[in-house]
């Protein structure tokens, strides 16, 4: 069903030297972020101690604060509310080296006094683990490019490969920046997010990669900017509401989600509008600058095929006993 549709082709190549100067900024800048305030690394990745505590009325947060500021066990302790007023996490980046000391005791003593409440999880990770997922988690990044871009150049042509993992370093680089920039804790449902980004950002450039070799390969028009244009016209309104539905969900599960999705939405909600952008302002353009000759694709498929003829025409002759 086409909800969208449009009579004129619509000059995005002409608005293609702008979108990248507004990317090189974006991307420099994420840089910048990263370089200067870096990322704040939850549990999962730096190692450390959370606690869930639920009360039967509001947490008292500041009272809280004021019972852990004695104990030297939740030195530099931070409390967040978590999902609802009455429930909050103690995040800690230390972890208890005593075996006897059960932490779920300790934070129970050093809460005596501060309200009715139950402790509902009591989560610890010791550095070495923290630092095994983080070199771990790297690298699913470092091999899912590695996939993708080896996918790309065998399905299509090595410039529609470098095209497309430019798109996704784009993606993930402001992704990043943006999760550096807002302080968000940097776990493993952060990392599921990149995955994310990275399958939805390559969907929305093949699909435009398809129409593009569709129409070159279609088409006696060798102006490839002319079939690029074409080309994103026509996966418009596919795009417009495939990046629509997936962003109002995202957005949905942002703000209704909880605490512990928080971090996974606000992630995926940039990586969506960066992904849909970049299908069609970043990895479009690319090859243009690298100088895809589409006259030279067509001798290549007027060649292919008649290699293809040439051996039909031998298989026959082989089996009609012919040589």
């Amino acid at each position: 069903m086409e909800f969208f549709k449009y009579t004129r082709t619509f000059n995005f190549m002409g608005k293609s030297k702008i979108a990248m100067i507004i990317s090189i900024l974006l991307v420099v800048s994420s840089y910048a972020i990263l370089a200067t305030k870096g990322l704040n690394y939850g549990v999962d990745f730096a190692g450390g101690t959370i606690v869930q505590v639920k009360y039967d009325t509001d947490a008292p947060i500041k009272k809280m604060r004021l019972a852990l500021k004695d104990n030297v066990l939740f030195d530099g302790a931070s409390i967040s509310e978590f999902g609802s007023p009455d429930e909050v996490v103690i995040r800690m980046k230390t972890t208890t080296g005593n075996v006897t000391q059960d932490i779920g005791d300790e934070t129970r003593v050093a809460l005596k006094g501060t309200g009715n409440f139950e402790i509902r999880r009591v989560d610890i990770v010791g550095p070495t683990v923290g630092a095994e997922l983080k070199e771990k988690g790297i690298m699913s990044l470092l091999l899912a490019v590695l996939g993708i871009l080896v996918y790309v150049a065998f399905r299509f042509e090595w410039r529609f490969a470098v095209a497309s993992i430019v798109a996704l370093v784009h993606d993930v680089s402001i992704a990043l920046g943006a999760v550096a920039l807002f302080s968000v804790d940097v776990n493993l449902d952060v990392l599921a997010a990149l995955l994310t980004i990275l399958g939805y950002s390559l969907n929305d450039t093949i699909i435009v990669f398809d129409r593009i070799r569709e129409g070159v390969t279609g088409s006696k028009n060798v102006e490839l900017e002319e079939t690029i244009n074409e080309s994103i016209t026509r996966t418009l309104a596919r795009t417009t509401l495939t990046s629509l539905t997936t962003f109002f969900v995202v957005f949905t599960l942002f703000i209704f989600g909880g605490e512990i999705i928080h971090a996974f939405a606000f992630t995926l909600l940039v990586g969506v509008v960066v992904g849909t952008y970049s299908s069609i302002f970043v990895a479009s353009p690319i090859l243009l600058w690298f100088g895809f000759d589409v006259k030279n694709y067509h001798n290549k498929l007027a060649e292919k095929a008649k290699r293809e003829a040439e051996k039909q025409r031998m298989r026959d002759q082989f089996e009609s006993g012919v040589m």
